[in-house]
């Protein structure tokens, strides 16, 4: 991956074929969207950018607290150091907060905004998903971080952690390896962020971009309700739900999240 300086720090970035710009902003998997780079329905149309976030695997790691507006900055000014004037965002979980913050603060860089089950930790399902990950802070506390992400992975996966890790091993090899090293950057920094993140419906209502929600059909009620919320909330929504996958739905079945991404970029083209 090639380094860009902005913000004072230095991410890692990677630039992946031609067209439209798509910029892809992963949560605790760093690597995540890696699946949808080989997926024809996407990478023989854009321009693919993904990165990794300050924090996460060789970019700078900055003390805590790392809010989810400084994470969106960074990916603003990822785009300008790439001479990228606006794009299409796409974020999966909490990249997916990332992705509406930038919409909020930089609207001029966002052409559309597609959210993979944006993870909002205030709708009142997320207290009950707390309870939930409860476990997982317990062993990342007592220093077990591989029985952290493994119990984190789990929970929002929805199927025991031998299956999930056979998912992973074989779409992402050396992802949960990786997640292990992040453990600090994702107890510590990302999830108290993500659950001091405000967006509230008057901050949906001000996205005037065109909006895709894409959700599993098999995912938690968090993400349910999430996605409830936008439809709601936001003035220009498109849904779709993807059979047969949970939360880390594109990593399960990258072809029809590749195939619902490039349908809602191809009818709101950047031209014209």
């Amino acid at each position: 991956m090639e380094r860009a300086t902005v913000n004072d720090v230095e991410l890692a970035y990677e630039v992946v074929g031609s067209g439209e710009p798509v910029l892809l902003i992963s949560p605790v998997l760093a690597d995540g969207f890696l699946p949808l780079l080989s997926e024809p329905a996407l990478a023989g149309r854009y321009q693919l950018i993904r990165y990794h976030k300050r924090g996460w695997v060789s970019s700078t790691h900055s003390p805590p607290p790392v809010s989810v507006a400084t994470h969106a900055a960074d990916a603003g000014a990822l785009l300008a150091h790439l001479g990228v004037p606006r794009a299409h965002i796409a974020g999966h979980s909490s990249g997916a907060a990332v992705a509406a913050q930038l919409a909020l603060d930089c609207p001029d860089r966002v052409h559309t905004l597609a959210l993979l089950e944006l993870s909002l930790l205030s709708v009142p399902s997320g207290e009950a998903f707390f309870q939930q990950v409860g476990p997982a802070f317990e062993a990342y506390g007592s220093g077990d971080h591989e029985g952290a992400v493994a119990r984190f992975l789990s929970v929002v996966g929805g199927v025991d952690w031998v299956t999930c890790r056979a998912v992973l091993d074989e779409r992402l090899p050396g992802a949960v390896e990786q997640a292990v090293k992040d453990a600090d950057t994702f107890f510590g920094v990302e999830l108290p962020a993500l659950a001091e993140w405000a967006f509230r419906s008057e901050e949906a209502a001000a996205i005037d971009r065109p909006v895709l929600s894409v959700l599993g059909a098999d995912t938690q009620p968090l993400w349910v309700e999430v996605a409830g919320f936008l439809r709601s909330s936001l003035r220009q929504v498109e849904e779709r739900t993807i059979d047969g996958v949970g939360h880390l739905l594109h990593i399960q079945q990258s072809p029809p999240v590749a195939r619902a991404m490039a349908d809602f970029l191809g009818r709101h083209p950047m031209a014209g």
